[in-house]
């Protein structure tokens, strides 16, 4: 298992106790680590930390691999929740592939983090996902769709990210992304990105349109020649 000590968990639980800030971003979010628990999976062995936050009452999660606190260059990587693909195994999108192989990498480091975040179908909740998956379903792209239904095309916020990584004292990261607003964000909030790691799986008929998307209208770095 990883090395962190009961009195670490406890020391760490008691000061999120007190913990009281104006919060980070526009909507001022401020989160509280919660809860500490061993998490062994078939992907390595981990510590899982949950948070919660004043904002939306959602709780995330962070799931650690080694003594991360204090350290500088731990690999990180964003997961937002993703309910058809993460638990469903939907081919629609890339979701799960990527939290699985960020698991399994992360599992193999001697340090190491996944967030797992609340922000389902980029940022507009499940019930809006699928109602856009019904307009990709009529030939809008997943863009097209978010903006037919009234969003932009990526809600997300990761505020809430940054806030993690501060409250479990990580000094810098190293992330593991394809997007540009995650690299933008994180360190307009305060994060000091010291790399880059590409984080892409091979594509399927299903979910190929939806890549090509993300690099077309969102800028994703994505090579596809160099998974062909």
């Amino acid at each position: 298992m990883t090395t962190f000590t009961h009195e670490q968990i406890q020391l760490l639980l008691e000061e999120n106790n007190q913990h009281e800030c104006e919060g980070i971003g526009k909507d001022n979010i401020c989160v509280k680590i919660e809860a500490i628990a061993e998490l062994p999976t078939r992907f390595g062995d981990f510590h899982i930390v949950a948070f919660s936050n004043k904002f939306d009452d959602k709780e995330h999660v962070a799931i650690l691999k080694g003594e991360v606190f204090e350290a500088d260059d731990i690999q990180v990587r964003l997961h937002s929740e993703c309910l058809t693909g993460d638990v469903m195994g939907s081919l629609r999108c890339d979701c799960r592939d990527q939290l699985e192989a960020a698991l399994k990498t992360i599992g193999q480091l001697d340090k190491g983090i996944v967030l797992y975040l609340r922000q389902e179908g980029r940022g507009i909740g499940l019930t809006n996902k699928i109602r856009a998956y019904s307009l990709q379903d009529q030939g809008l792209d997943t863009v097209e769709a978010n903006l037919a239904l009234g969003f932009r095309d990526d809600e997300r916020d990761y505020a809430i990210a940054a806030h993690m990584l501060q409250s479990l004292k990580v000094q810098s990261i190293r992330l593991m992304t394809n997007n540009p607003k995650k690299l933008d964000q994180l360190t307009q909030y305060g994060v000091k990105i010291n790399g880059r790691v590409p984080h892409f799986l091979p594509s399927n008929e299903h979910n190929r349109s939806y890549l090509e998307t993300k690099v077309a209208k969102s800028g994703h770095m994505i090579d596809f020649r160099s998974h062909e």
